[in-house]
């Protein structure tokens, strides 16, 4: 007779056992469910999680009926099959008495995610800051509600013959140049998505070329002002040239770059909505703006008003850029992190509320440290046999790399993400690309210097239209309209381009956190590898 297996028996204590581990996994299920559920307040799509042995699926589902659980599951102890002997010997012989029950050994539970207990952060980043920058604003509205009155009141009035050019010769040529900075910004940055090879060098080299001739045209005007406005141009158009040249060697990989971070963006169809929303923002603030700048010079001390009224629009327009980056950065941070393709619109809640004191502050000091830090290394470049003049090079570049180690743009990664404040952020950042010994890449990137000649070519645009258009009706503006028309386009465009530079500084920041991920691959590995064989030779 062919051998027959008997059931398997478990012991009461055994399956009372079974069943208290049963129940303790299925509510560790439901609270990282609700944990996450929490950290988004949004629909959940796809949720992973990596560990050591490979990807664990928070959203499966057991089943509690398989015979097939009791063999995977390690920690159950299952009695070996017992077969009959009474097919194998004529004398029926007594059951052996079961094996003595063994203690289960009770397992840790499983260590959760580093950063489940910080994604979630509540806190208000920055608070003088954000009391600053709320400040600042509503005095920029009183201000300028009563110089658009002022403004208005002049149009309507027409009482000079001054207010009647600037209602016909200066009005309409800068709400054009608005609109059309405003369609450039959405255009440019399409191109970028779908092209980011192609746009990478035609940004470089368009940007030397179009500044050269929008200083061209002003100088060929042969007004005094269009005349210094068009030399000004043309310098940096040179200087531009020049550093295109000098970084041709670096657009291969800062477009590989572009296309690895941007390849994640599908994924969210309402990712680009926050950019819409502040560059429409952007475009009605600008427009009273223009009103404003009209008024003021009906009141007193025209000149100190418009400077006033000029930082102001940048810092509130750099704000808003920055309000798109941190949106930006928390949904690619979490996509990256634990695989949350998460809501955008609650993102874009945190930016424009918890996160908006860090944003405000990083608008203040990321172009200062910026712009500070390329004098210093440009006076190192320079550095020659005059030590007197130049024996503070060093010094100054020291100082300058520390400043910016507290204070830089990749921050924006762990505001959105961990809820720290600017410079803790910036410090953490920067320490955590040393540990890597990514800091070389970082600092030889151009995707940010990519994202600024954006801004440069979209001003060249918007200056030349206005200065063609100003220069066959009233030429007695056109300097001013170029310079207006050039500063607003730059900045439209540096709003629209905070999508895509988000998106690289979270590439940047997620591999840094944890270079072994599934999602990256090894583009910053291969180039880490290139540089060091660089240096040794």
């Amino acid at each position: 007779m062919v051998a027959q297996e008997e059931p398997v028996v478990l012991g009461r204590k055994d399956e009372q056992h079974i069943e208290m581990e049963e129940e303790e996994e299925e509510e560790e299920e439901e609270e990282e469910e609700e944990e996450i559920k929490d950290l988004e307040k949004g629909e959940e799509r796809s949720v992973y999680r990596e560990t050591g042995t490979g990807i664990h699926i928070s959203r499966m589902q057991r089943l509690t009926t398989n015979p097939l659980r009791l063999i995977q599951d390690p920690r159950m102890k299952v009695a070996s099959p017992i077969y009959s002997q009474a097919q194998f010997s004529p004398h029926r012989q007594p059951p052996p008495p079961p094996p003595p029950e063994m203690p289960v050994p009770f397992s840790d539970p499983a260590p959760q995610h580093p950063f489940a207990a910080t994604l979630n952060s509540r806190c208000y980043t920055d608070k003088f800051s954000l009391f600053l920058f709320l400040a600042h604003l509503v005095c920029a509205v009183g201000l300028g509600s009563f110089l658009v009155f002022k403004g208005i009141l002049a149009l309507v009035q027409q009482g000079s013959s001054r207010d009647q050019r600037m209602l016909r010769y200066f009005l309409p040529q800068v709400e054009v140049s608005s609109i059309l900075s405003m369609t450039l910004a959405f255009i440019w940055q399409k191109a970028v998505r779908l092209w980011p090879k192609f746009m990478v060098h035609f940004i470089i080299w368009s940007s030397f070329i179009l500044t050269l001739a929008a200083g061209i045209l002003l100088i060929c005007l042969e007004l005094p002002p269009t005349v210094a406005l068009g030399a000004l141009f043309i310098a940096f158009a040179i200087g531009d040239g020049l550093y295109a040249c000098w970084v041709t060697q670096r657009a291969h990989f800062c477009s590989k770059i572009f296309i690895k971070s941007l390849e994640p963006v599908p994924k969210f169809r309402d990712l680009n909505h926050p950019t819409y929303y502040v560059v429409g923002a952007g475009f009605l603030y600008t427009s009273l703006w223009i009103i404003a700048v009209i008024g003021s010079l009906n009141f007193y001390f025209p000149p100190l008003i418009i400077i006033a009224l000029i930082l102001s629009l940048a810092w509130t327009i750099e704000v808003l850029r920055n309000v798109a980056n941190v949106t930006v950065s928390r949904v690619m941070a979490l996509f990256y992190l634990r695989g949350i393709q998460s809501s955008t619109r609650y993102s874009f809640h945190r930016a424009i509320t918890r996160n908006l004191g860090s944003a405000s502050l990083g608008s203040l000091l990321v172009p200062t440290i910026e712009a500070l830090r390329v004098v210093a290394r440009g006076l190192n470049l320079l550095e020659g046999e005059d030590e007197f003049m130049f024996c503070c090079a060093h010094c100054c570049l020291n100082v300058m790399e520390s400043i910016f180690s507290r204070g830089n743009g990749w921050a924006y990664v762990q505001i959105a993400a961990y809820g720290k404040g600017f410079v803790k952020a910036s410090d953490d950042i920067w320490s955590l690309f040393q540990k890597r010994e990514i800091a070389e890449i970082v600092n030889t990137d151009i995707t940010s210097t990519v994202c600024f000649l954006s801004g440069i070519c979209s001003g060249s645009i918007c200056a030349i239209v206005v200065t063609a258009w100003s220069a066959t009706v009233y030429r007695g503006y056109t300097a001013s309209l170029a310079a207006l028309a050039a500063f607003i386009g730059y900045l439209m465009m540096r709003i629209s381009m905070a999508l895509p530079q988000a998106c690289v500084g979270c590439y940047y920041v997620c591999y840094a956190e944890n270079p072994d991920s599934q999602l990256f691959d090894r583009t910053i590995k291969d180039r880490l590898e290139f540089l060091k064989a660089g240096s040794r030779q």
